[in-house]
């Protein structure tokens, strides 16, 4: 469990010109809240933040203005240049219980001629606030048509616990056939031809 430790500062200005001009200081607007408290309205260094939350659910020890850890819930960036605009803290707590997306990650390489169809990349989860587990890895070195992993099948870290049916399927292995037929299994539509769509337009881009 990663716990990284930065330090924050009031803010008392708000508005699009005040969250400017914070950014151009290198820092970022954060709301804290949680347990029924007063949101309180923050700015941290941008560069230390961008660098904790590449770990997946990273537990932040909030320091200076306020002393609290902190579980990021909701981060906004910059469309075109990924830099932060904001980012919600959410309050947590020595041995309170979250539910968490915990993500699931693939290893080896199922046989030859048959294909992996991993239907989810993160699992939800429940584990101690400052306890969160990292991932859970799936090997499927050598798997061949026919294989499948459910949730209930997933090697959890000790103490977290599913917070999904366990008959939720993660993944399985296909044949390269199967996996080109269309969803409900029929032969895919012929293409119209170019007589039967004449006159017809694309539609406008919105």
């Amino acid at each position: 469990m990663s716990e990284v430790k930065i330090a924050s500062e009031l803010r008392n200005e708000f508005g699009k010109g005040a969250a400017r001009k914070i950014r151009r200081a290198d820092r970022v607007p954060v709301v804290l809240y949680g347990h029924g408290t007063e949101p309180r309205h923050l700015t941290m260094p941008g560069h230390e933040l961008l660098l904790a939350l590449r770990t997946p659910n990273v537990l932040i020890r909030v320091e200076g203005a306020v002393n609290e850890l902190a579980l990021p819930k909701g981060v906004q960036r910059d469309p075109i240049k990924g830099f932060l605009e904001h980012v919600d803290l959410i309050l947590v707590r020595r041995g309170e219980k979250v539910t968490i997306e915990m993500p699931v990650t693939v290893t080896g390489d199922v046989v030859n001629g048959a294909i992996l169809d991993q239907q989810l990349v993160q699992i939800s989860v429940e584990a101690e606030a400052t306890n969160l587990p990292t991932g859970v890895e799936i090997d499927v070195d050598g798997k061949d048509v026919g294989f499948a992993v459910h949730a209930g099948d997933l090697k959890l870290p000790e103490g977290t616990t599913l917070a999904v049916e366990p008959d939720i399927l993660v993944l399985h292995v296909l044949g390269a056939q199967a996996a080109e037929l269309p969803d409900d299994g029929s032969e895919a539509a012929e293409a119209p031809t170019a007589e039967g769509t004449e006159g017809e337009s694309a539609p406008a881009a919105e």
